[in-house]
């Protein structure tokens, strides 16, 4: 049996508790949550942190298979150029990739995350992630714009969700975005994901997402003419609302990811699907856009807001305290309590393990985690602030 207290304990379940008392097993397991209302007795037994201790992280977006890419893009490219770069160096040997995943999901666990929505387009992360500490949902990803591959591109995913399945890991097929994918694919993959308990897609992260899919021009056409991937053909959805409300499975929860572009009307048009997050990654988007998400626009239009790192191609680290971190420095009015919200319990709402993650409750198994270095007076993050896993 453990004990730990802080000078605040943020449960989730309630407001911040100062100088709290947690008693967990030794498996982690938490027994109860005492609230001393700030007269903590003075026991040898528990453990003191000068600090906030939180609920593990959840990271509701990441490409663990593209760690191996860290430093291999240039910052700033834009969303096409991004794109480009990556398909140019994306290859690499199975023993690289594997040492890079590895890698990096040791440091996941290190930076405090208990629960990761992988995003996957191989098995080539799946022996790691069996094996792993942090518990995954792989959202196996599809993409293509030419519909007359669309069933070789269903084909190829479906065989990897067969590795998936054979391995007893937990997974869904997911859509890329709607500038990547044919009608036909949308069309073909929908049928197949009619059961999704999450479903994730990569949503307004540029401004030439809308031009590419209202009038097949800007960077994002561009690009795909310099690839050589122009399909003969070009089919694709009118515009984001119509992906969103016609041609994604409308089972389970859906996450969007990134948002840096998502303006009023669309987030209130597309709030008609329901059991909608959105997804954070601030760090990937200055590295790719230099631009962030109007985070208060999402806060103002009531959006349930979850927080994930990317991936080491757009991003020079996995962590969720330094995505938290570039949102204080950005909104400074924002509270540690909202922020770990949104990084903890909305992150496993999402993904539909709330029972477990989330919040410090009796019976779960959530993790402990503890912030220090942060503006107790103000509850905020300091550029300083680092994270220590308790359990």
């Amino acid at each position: 049996m453990k004990r730990f207290t802080a000078q605040y304990v943020i449960t989730n379940s309630g407001p911040p508790l100062k100088r709290g008392v947690i008693t967990t097993e030794d498996d982690g397991t938490i027994i109860s949550i005492e609230n001393t209302n700030g007269n903590l007795k003075e026991e040898h037994s528990i453990e003191f942190y000068n600090g906030i201790i939180i609920p593990g992280f959840v990271n509701c977006h990441c490409h663990l298979e593209l760690s191996h890419m860290k430093g291999y893009t240039s910052r700033g490219m834009g969303l096409g150029g991004f794109i480009e770069q990556v398909r140019s160096t994306r290859d690499s040997t199975k023993e690289s990739i594997f040492a890079s995943v590895c890698s990096a999901d040791n440091h996941m666990f290190k930076e405090g995350i208990v629960l990761c929505a992988d995003v996957c387009n191989t098995s080539d992360s799946f022996k790691i992630k069996k094996e792993s500490r942090i518990r995954y949902i792989n959202l196996l990803e599809v993409f293509g714009l030419n519909p007359d591959k669309a069933e070789k591109r269903m084909e190829d995913i479906t065989n990897v969700a067969g590795t998936a399945k054979e391995m007893d890991l937990q997974f869904s097929l997911v859509p890329h975005s709607a500038y990547s994918m044919s009608l036909t694919l949308f069309r073909l993959l929908k049928n197949e994901s009619l059961n999704n308990k999450v479903t994730s897609v990569h949503f307004m992260e540029t401004a030439g997402e809308e031009i590419f899919l209202s009038n097949q021009t800007g960077p994002l056409m561009s690009s795909y003419k310099r690839s050589g991937l122009m399909p003969p053909r070009l089919e694709t959805a009118k515009n984001h609302v119509d992906v969103i409300l016609n041609e994604i499975t409308k089972s389970g929860n859906l996450i969007l990811v990134h948002n840096t572009f998502a303006d009023r009307k669309t987030i209130r048009m597309i709030k008609e699907r329901g059991n909608l997050f959105w997804c954070l990654c601030p760090n990937s988007n200055i590295y790719i856009e230099n631009q962030i998400p109007q985070l208060n626009l999402l806060i103002e239009e009531g959006c349930e807001i979850v927080i994930g790192t990317d991936s080491l191609a757009s991003n020079t680290t996995l962590s969720i305290l330094e995505e938290l971190k570039t949102l204080q420095f950005n909104f400074p009015d924002i509270l540690i309590e909202d922020l770990v919200l949104w990084a903890t319990m909305n992150g496993a709402k999402a993904l539909g393990e709330e029972e477990r993650f989330g919040s410090i409750e009796a019976g779960k198994r959530s993790g402990l985690l503890v912030l220090e270095n942060v503006d107790l007076q103000n509850m905020k993050l300091l550029p300083e602030s680092f994270v220590t896993r308790l359990i």
